[in-house]
């Protein structure tokens, strides 16, 4: 049952924080936001009523036949992850702090960790962070504080909501500078990096990029070291499944969005950050970690470890300040990954190609539509339209499809374009589903 605060404790707050009224906090929302009061029913109704007009109001909810892709992917999820989950032994609000918290806790932490890490090529993970943006931000902050070094090199092709967001950590400190790599057809340009790498802390790179392009990051490490910097690598768990780990290439830090992994698309979360590190870098990894180790009686237990790097512990001198973690989220991951396995892993990351290559050539084919970019891509493409690629989404979305992420307000230099994602969710009739609202919207 929810309790609403009573008058008097409104009044005791608004007045530790120097505010007359509860209006003033919101007087900047335009007006057309703000609501006087809630339109409840003044009916009473019982809980079958009350299911039953809910479930009236949902059914009006549109939701189309989607290719958006832009860091969140639609993909299936075998039923066993939510029967697992979903057991009272792992479903709690509960945080675990202690080191001697519920080893079957601590054992599905460890196991994500050495999931991660396989994945990633990399030697440790952590316990996850809040998203895939979160990660990234809290590797770049990793790389600073090992560096010493305040520049922060980034190619054009990392997510840019992931750049605002590490822009919005550093945001207390005008110290801090940030070199954009440019692209060239749709992939970092290599040739620049030499002069730009110069007192930098990090190169940050992501592959697939934001646009689904495949970075090339041969010789790239070896650039980015000469120079004295860290690479920073984000990567798309799924498309380890076909593409070289980021360890293979000499990553320092590999991040990545779990969402992938297991999660659904819930308006924008609960999402999961995958954080994984060399060796040496580990005492500068945030969030928590599990080890495993050995009780006085020689028997095999789990336990979390290096927690003076930790807030709650020694707040001042902190790796992070990343308090809640995202266990269950987590767990789903470990679970979705156990049941594909490897080989299954490899085989999603090829249906994932195969759907979007499909796509590209079904909407290429189409008059005025084209490629952007030809380089290697992967669940995602630019498809360049000849008409206004916001308004031909609206004609779409109308028809019941949802055909890509309109790229001008976050490339405006690619004009017209489409970001189309196709995962192995997608059948040969949605393909062509698609192919048709294109046609129509054009």
């Amino acid at each position: 049952m929810y309790i609403p605060h009573t008058e008097k404790d409104k009044s005791e707050m608004l007045k530790v924080i120097g505010v007359p009224v509860f209006e003033d906090l919101v007087k900047q929302v335009p007006s057309k936001f703000l609501w006087p009061k809630f339109n409840l029913p003044q009916e009473s109704l019982d809980e079958a009523q009350a299911a039953a007009k809910l479930s009236g109001l949902a059914a009006r909810n549109c939701r189309p036949l989607s290719f958006l892709g832009a860091g969140a992917y639609e993909r299936y999820t075998p039923a066993a992850v939510k029967a697992i989950t979903s057991r009272t032994e792992f479903l709690t609000a509960y945080t675990p702090y202690q080191p001697e918290a519920s080893q079957g806790t601590l054992q599905a932490i460890y196991e994500f960790q050495s999931t991660v890490s396989a994945l990633y090529g990399m030697d440790y993970a952590n316990a996850s962070m809040y998203d895939g943006a979160s990660s990234f931000a809290e590797a770049v902050r990793a790389a600073v504080r090992v560096t010493g070094r305040k520049k922060i090199i980034y190619s054009a092709g990392v997510n840019p909501q992931y750049m605002d967001t590490l822009k919005t950590y550093f945001a207390h400190s005008a110290d801090y500078t940030y070199v954009k790599v440019p692209m060239k057809d749709g992939a970092m340009d290599k040739a620049a990096l030499p002069a730009l790498l110069e007192g930098a802390a990090c190169l940050a790179v992501q592959t697939p990029n934001f646009l689904g392009l495949i970075e090339d990051m041969d010789g790239v490490a070896e650039t980015v070291k000469k120079a004295g910097a860290l690479l920073v690598a984000a990567a798309d768990p799924v498309s380890l499944g076909l593409l070289a780990a980021p360890g293979e290439y000499g990553a320092d830090f590999a991040v990545g969005e779990g969402q992938s992994l297991g999660l659904p698309l819930a308006y924008g979360g609960p999402y999961l950050g995958l954080f994984s590190c060399r060796k040496e870098h580990v005492r500068q990894m945030p969030g928590r970690i599990c080890g495993m180790t050995k009780d006085r009686d020689g028997k095999r237990g789990f336990v979390l470890t290096l927690q003076a790097r930790e807030q709650h512990i020694r707040r001042d001198k902190a790796a992070s300040n990343i308090c809640s973690n995202e266990a269950l989220c987590a767990l789903a991951a470990t679970v979705y990954s156990a049941l594909y396995g490897p080989e299954g892993l490899k085989e999603l990351a090829e249906a994932n190609a195969g759907a979007a290559a499909y796509a590209a050539e079904r909407l290429s084919a189409i008059k005025g539509c084209s490629l952007k970019f030809k380089g290697p891509f992967f669940n995602e493409f630019v498809l360049a339209v000849p008409g206004k690629a916001a308004a031909m989404r609206e004609k779409a979305l109308a028809r019941g499809v949802d055909i890509g992420l309109p790229l001008a307000p976050l490339y405006p230099e690619l004009g017209e374009t489409l970001l189309v994602c196709a995962t192995e969710t997608k059948t040969e009739a949605d393909i062509l589903k698609l192919e048709t609202a294109v046609k129509e919207a054009l």
